[in-house]
């Protein structure tokens, strides 16, 4: 016999659906803002994750933002074309790649940051005083 699910159970009971039908929520909150910029949440935290003072390599940003290099590699290209970031190669390693912001990256996110700051500040409201730090606290047993 075929085991069936109804939508009604799948939706109260799938930990993925749920997650990501509040992360597509909340994403379009910080687009809408981000928008006027010219950024997706996306960029915006691949543009933040660069915001140090020495290039890094692009798995070790990979990792830090919880992607696979092929699809970070993939997100940096526009990103480059807008002269936003630029790569290298690591000087210990020539066959390291590297990224870094530019000069004009680094003013697009000091202008998108107040923005992200006010999407942030909205999502917060949205939980209770306890609420960020439990989920975040309930969102770090997932990655395990």
């Amino acid at each position: 016999m075929v085991d069936t699910l109804s939508y009604a159970e799948f939706e109260k009971a799938c930990v993925a659906q749920a997650l990501r039908r509040a992360a597509r929520h909340v994403t379009r909150r910080y687009e809408q803002g981000l928008r006027g910029v010219g950024l997706t949440m996306g960029q915006f935290t691949t543009l933040a994750a660069l915001a140090r003072p020495q290039p890094v390599a692009v798995t070790v940003l990979a990792d830090q933002l919880g992607m696979d290099r092929t699809t970070l590699t993939r997100d940096l290209a526009p990103l480059e074309r807008r002269g936003l970031i630029q790569s290298g190669h690591s000087k210990k390693d020539k066959r390291v790649r590297t990224i870094s912001l530019t000069s004009e990256g680094r003013v697009l996110l000091g202008k998108a940051v107040p923005i992200w700051r006010a999407a942030q500040d909205e999502s917060h409201d949205r939980l209770d005083a306890d609420g960020w730090p439990a989920l975040q606290e309930a969102l770090a047993k997932l990655e395990t």
